[in-house]
């Protein structure tokens, strides 16, 4: 797949035995990692889209680890070489990957199949609560060249 310039995508492991698994999402000696914002876990319901935000400085690291999901990058940076260009990611805790997002890369996903979707994000920034590093646009502005489909929209 050609990326979106900046984007990175790391196909994860998980280390299998009789009592069940583990799943490195983040380790300091990968390209990855940037710095240590926090972590948090998000949720999407089927029929749902959540959609579309961005960060002026942040980075997220996305990965699905209950469920199934569309995963969508937009470059809507005017200066980049790949603006205009969109990444579609279909991702599951069965096909485990790390998608890192750029600052000013819109992005967005909806959870496939019939369960929720459980994604943890590893920001390299912490969340301001008094002046927030998000920008939103209405899934279905069409300021973004994406249809989501049949979908319920949510910022």
């Amino acid at each position: 797949m050609d990326l979106i310039e900046g984007v990175r995508v790391k196909q994860l492991k998980r280390i299998k035995d009789k009592r069940g698994f583990l799943m490195e999402i983040m380790r300091k000696d990968w390209p990855e990692f940037k710095e240590f914002g926090q972590v948090y876990l998000t949720c999407c319901k089927p029929q749902w889209v959540k959609a579309w935000h961005f960060h002026r400085k942040q980075t997220d690291s996305l990965v699905v680890v209950k469920g199934k999901a569309k995963i969508v990058l937009f470059d809507s940076r005017k200066d980049s070489p790949t603006h205009g260009k969109i990444n579609e990611f279909i991702v599951s805790e069965n096909n485990p990957v790390l998608i890192q997002v750029p600052p000013l890369v819109m992005h967005g996903f909806t959870a496939l199949g019939k369960e929720e979707t459980y994604i943890v994000n590893v920001p390299n920034r912490l969340y301001n609560y008094s002046n927030p590093d998000e920008l939103r646009e209405p899934f279905d502005s069409g300021k973004v060249p994406y249809n989501w489909g049949k979908v319920k929209g949510g910022g």
